[in-house]
């Protein structure tokens, strides 16, 4: 990352661990602070100031982020802590008791405070002849980007009101607060406007988006929306972009986000992305409950089928959770048939581990480690052959892709059905000869496959 302030500006170095939920807030804080004319550290030994915003939603996140904060106080000494791991202060100050100040996620403006603390911006007075500016969130679509320059997180709101029993997101990030549907939309055109070409939502529950604002009407671009999935949607594909939807829940709403995926642009390209990145977490009813998971679970699989029926080019990933306290083996089996009937395109899959304050420790029945472990290994063995002959079908047919990055001779590239960082990539064999560019879309002939990336050659580019 470039500096942004002079060079006498006090420096801070900036550690992002976690979600893309994390990752807008990092964003958010380093862009605050370029417009109070901090300079950003690529190191510690340059830097005045550490930030380190953490994860604490696994066992496994609270154990990085709990290193990546000693390190920082090993190598620099002067650290302020921020994220999710801060709602558990004791944690930090129990490992690392010399840290400068804690907050909790979405908490800006303690993290500047914590920094004015540390390290007081210098004052010109031939210059600051404003105090510098408290951002509004649609003001951040022209700051600070951790992503490539081509695609970007629009987060739609904070929290969740689901109470999961194996989840502790709502104790740190709190209930749903959705932000207002012009808001999100003029961030998202900003974005657009400003080189964005894939815009990627995000949220703990993108599908109860604005219930708790009632769904209120605003205006953007003269017309009004609802402030609600579908109308976000809508407002969504008229912008020149990739929109692709995460966090999504099988609810019957959904069913009408599958109009705009079957619709299409003057280009013949998809209104919106066929994509839906669902967390179904288990197939089993009772499993399920004890979850606390919402919605008509026993209606999930026909949801799929009738969405793929709609919409043939539909992408569905998710993740699921194995060896959850009580799970039989006939009800893990039942969980392996889910996967032979529903065809999911990608799956993730964790063997389940006790979370600090989760309410699923409480369960009877734990599953023994080695049987979660091996249950595991079956479930993933058994995505990867329906992974790899979904692939497979696809060799020989012509997809549009978004390149995002040039190696060697190869350009990397993503398809519809790909997200950054969690899903495939397409290998582009001739991609440089062809003149490819990182940004840029490309119509790529699929000439081979594996259980997770595809290869082709350029049909055609933009």
């Amino acid at each position: 990352m470039n500096d942004i302030a002079t060079p006498t500006a006090p420096r801070v170095g900036f550690i992002s661990l976690g979600c893309p939920k994390a990752l807008v807030d990092s964003e958010r804080i380093l862009t605050q602070l370029r417009v109070e004319g901090y300079a950003l550290s690529p190191s510690y030994d340059d830097a005045d100031v550490v930030v380190v915003n953490t994860c604490g939603f696994i066992d496994s996140a609270v154990e990085e982020s709990l290193d990546a904060i000693g390190e920082a106080m090993a190598e620099n000494g002067k650290v302020i802590v921020t994220g999710c791991l801060g709602k558990r202060a004791d944690v930090i100050r129990e490992a690392h008791p010399g840290v400068l100040s804690i907050s909790g996620p979405q908490d800006y403006a303690s993290v500047m405070d914590a920094v004015h603390a540390a390290l007081p911006p210098r004052h010109d007075p031939f210059i600051d002849l404003m105090p510098a500016p408290r951002l509004g969130a649609e003001d951040y679509a022209d700051g600070v980007k951790l992503t490539p320059k081509h695609y970007a997180y629009l987060k739609i709101s904070e929290g969740c009101n689901h109470r999961c029993s194996f989840c502790i997101i709502p104790s740190m990030r709190g209930d749903l607060v959705s932000r207002p549907v012009d808001e999100v939309l003029r961030e998202a055109e900003r974005l657009v406007r400003g080189g964005v070409r894939e815009l990627l939502v995000v949220s703990q529950d993108t599908s109860a988006y604005g219930v708790d604002l009632r769904y209120a009407e605003r205006e953007w671009r003269g017309k009004a929306y609802q402030t609600r999935m579908k109308a976000l949607c809508e407002g969504l594909s008229e912008l020149d972009a990739w929109v692709r939807l995460h966090y999504v829940y099988p609810y019957p709403h959904v069913d009408g986000i599958i109009e705009l995926m079957t619709a299409r642009r003057a280009d013949g390209q998809p209104r919106l992305l066929p994509y839906l990145d669902i967390p179904f977490q288990h197939a089993s009813p009772r499993i399920l409950k004890l979850m606390k998971r919402p919605g008509a679970v026993e209606r999930t699989l026909e949801r799929v089928q009738s969405w793929r029926a709609a919409c043939p080019e539909l992408t569905v990933r998710s993740t699921f959770i194995v060896g959850f306290p009580g799970e039989t083996e006939a009800e893990f089996e039942s969980l392996l048939d889910f996967l032979d009937e529903a065809q999911l395109d990608r799956v993730g899959a964790f063997a389940y581990s006790p979370v600090q304050g989760a309410a699923a420790n409480a369960l009877p029945d734990p599953v023994p480690e080695e049987v979660k472990q091996e249950r595991l290994a079956r479930f993933m063995e058994r995505q990867a052959e329906i992974s790899a002959a979904r692939l497979e079908a696809k060799v020989g047919t012509v997809q549009r892709c978004i390149v995002d990055a040039i190696d060697g001779d190869l350009a990397i590239a993503r398809s519809m059905a790909d997200a950054p960082e969690i899903d495939g990539l397409v290998q582009v064999q001739d991609g440089r000869d062809a003149g490819l560019r990182p940004g840029e879309f490309a119509d790529i002939r699929i000439m081979g496959s594996d259980e997770h990336d595809l290869y082709g050659e350029v049909e055609y580019n933009d």
